[in-house]
């Protein structure tokens, strides 16, 4: 028992520098730095699994990061992927097969390269956070 404490011990000891090293990369900061852009006149509701797709007018690609989709209204749809972020890219083209009538957290989503027309990856889509335009008051 004492042995297999002390290895333990010793595998998180070594994981804790790596785990520390991790910065976000330029590719994300610019992500990042795009999506806020986007959000920077809106607030963030409550998450929700899924949105109906008639609903739905358009989606962006951030770069490694996120998918935006606008809902009906002008509500922005962001969905931070639970696996396969990193495979998106701006250029790629999203296909989706859904069952229902609509887009939800557990759907899984294919990238095809817009030119060339081959797969790039897929991604697994996580909860959607809704984004509403803030009101200003009038004067």
């Amino acid at each position: 028992m004492k042995i297999m404490i002390a290895a333990v011990s010793l595998a998180l000891a070594s994981a804790a520098p790596a785990l520390a090293d991790t910065k976000p990369s330029p590719r994300q900061i610019k992500a990042e730095a795009a999506l806020n852009k986007q959000l920077a006149d809106r607030v963030a509701g409550a998450p929700v699994r899924c949105i109906p797709l008639h609903a739905i007018r358009s989606s962006r690609i951030i770069d490694g990061t996120a998918i935006v989709y606008e809902g009906a209204g002008g509500v922005l749809y962001v969905n931070r992927p639970r696996s396969g972020a990193r495979s998106l890219d701006r250029n790629d083209v999203l296909v989706t097969k859904t069952h229902t009538g609509d887009l939800c957290s557990i759907d899984i989503v294919t990238l095809f390269d817009a030119t060339s027309r081959m797969q790039t990856g897929f991604i697994g889509l996580g909860e959607f956070v809704p984004y509403k335009k803030v009101k200003t008051a009038s004067r």
